[in-house]
């Protein structure tokens, strides 16, 4: 049965019919990418299946990314050839949630901006220039080939004055020669330059859920949310259920944090729909 309180890591319990109850199906679904529907290049047990329940009985869903490399077509692609039918309007990424709060905050701004096609396309889109000559931002994002000069124009650039605005906190990536250095490090290594730290849009931001939420057009009620440093915005209701790929957990509200009770270990998530 799920109580109140702060997690203790020594105890691990069974689920139960009440515990599958307490986190009762919801009308919608926002699941994260990497780790819960694929690690690499292979596909999470369950998630498939998961993935054609949720079409089959016309639950709405949204796949989430921090990764800001690719367009949401570019990683429609990839999960179909994995086997994942995805279609890309139905993908959120970090690039489309930093253009999203760049036009936000300052509509048909300037940008410097490192990053791939992903980033640079969803700036584009919201009617940004990308520029270095006085620019209203720094943008950074992920790369495969980040670049001593343009790293430096960035810090240059921050120390100047101009706002800095990073995709995600991701201090690395998964490579198929080993990890790699990511957004989060990039960004630590210019804060530390200039002292100036970062605003990070992606997960674990809450913005980005919000942004997620208003694209999918659902409310924080009616929705769940799977994967890993998935946070609930503060105005969610008292309970919230929140999946990842090896266990779950129930967080409840308090007065001023959230408390986390843990619930099962599992070797695969496979949620109940029924």
């Amino acid at each position: 049965m799920i109580t109140r309180g702060a997690h203790n890591p020594g105890q691990d319990r069974t689920s139960t019919a009440q515990d599958r109850e307490a986190i009762s199906p919801r009308k919608s679904y926002i699941l994260d990418m990497d780790g819960v529907l694929i690690s690499g290049r292979t596909v999470i047990p369950g998630a498939k299946e998961f993935i054609q329940k949720l079409k089959t009985q016309g639950i709405k869903f949204l796949v989430l990314t921090n990764n800001s490399m690719y367009t949401p077509g570019d990683l429609s692609h990839r999960l179909r050839m994995l086997g994942l039918d995805i279609p890309p309007e139905i993908i959120f990424t970090s690039a489309l949630a930093t253009a999203r709060f760049l036009q936000s905050q300052r509509p048909h701004g300037t940008a410097f901006v490192i990053g791939e096609s992903g980033l640079t396309t969803a700036i584009h889109d919201v009617g940004y220039v990308i520029t270095d000559v006085k620019p209203d931002y720094v943008v950074l994002g992920e790369t495969q080939y980040y670049n001593m000069e343009m790293i430096t124009k960035a810090m240059r650039l921050v120390a100047e004055g101009i706002a800095f605005i990073a995709t995600n906190p991701d201090p690395t990536g998964p490579s198929e020669a080993g990890i790699t250095p990511a957004c989060g490090a990039m960004a630590a290594l210019i804060e530390k330059a200039t002292g100036v730290s970062p605003f990070f849009v992606g997960k674990p931001n809450p913005l980005m859920i919000r942004m997620a939420l208003n694209y999918l057009d659902v409310h924080s009620e009616n929705t769940i949310t799977v994967g890993d440093r998935m946070w609930i915005p503060t105005l969610s209701p008292e309970w919230r259920a929140v999946w990842r790929p090896s266990w779950c957990s129930a967080v409840s509200r308090g007065a001023n944090k959230w408390h986390v009770t843990h619930i099962a270990r599992r070797a695969s998530w496979t949620p109940s729909l029924t």
